[in-house]
């Protein structure tokens, strides 16, 4: 597979699972098949910056959007993008856009529709863990709902 194939699914997943904490240099890294600094090497000579940058970029853009059409908290909303730090979030951001996340949010709410409820927001974004992967193990009988056996005849078996 040729270089620029391999970065960019990494990009892709990146691109995917932005939201994902776990979502590291290691893990994005073995999306392309690559150690994490042959990976940081080739991605920042392939697209311009560092997958920590570009990865960024990407929640940044999504806080964006979520600040404009959630009712959300700014800690929802970091924490929803990825972030698991609020002053990193606060300052990439203001780094970013030129304003904190609560000035973005002022200067731009109001300019179209109503705000998203927050717990719609939450659902689709998956902040909520409403699924489990386990399978739940059948029901066993009520109280009362055991019934008898009848006794097993013996002397049929001989």
């Amino acid at each position: 597979m040729d270089k620029l194939r391999r970065l960019r699914l990494a990009k892709d997943a990146m691109d995917r699972d932005w939201a994902d904490a776990g979502l590291d240099l290691d893990a994005a890294a073995a999306h392309a098949g690559y150690s994490r600094y042959h990976f940081l090497r080739a991605f920042k000579e392939a697209y311009g910056e560092t997958p920590g940058q570009y990865l960024t970029h990407r929640r940044i853009e999504r806080a964006e959007e979520l600040l404009r059409s959630a009712n959300l908290t700014v800690t929802e909303i970091c924490t929803l993008v990825g972030f698991s730090s609020l002053g990193t979030f606060s300052a990439r951001f203001k780094a970013r856009t030129g304003l904190t996340p609560s000035e973005y949010r002022t200067k731009h709410v109001g300019r179209g529709a109503a705000l998203i409820p927050g717990c719609y927001a939450m659902l689709w974004a998956g902040g909520f863990n409403t699924a489990t992967s386990e399978k739940r193990p059948a029901p066993g009988p009520a109280y009362g709902d055991e019934q008898e056996q009848p006794p097993r005849d013996r002397s049929a078996q001989t």
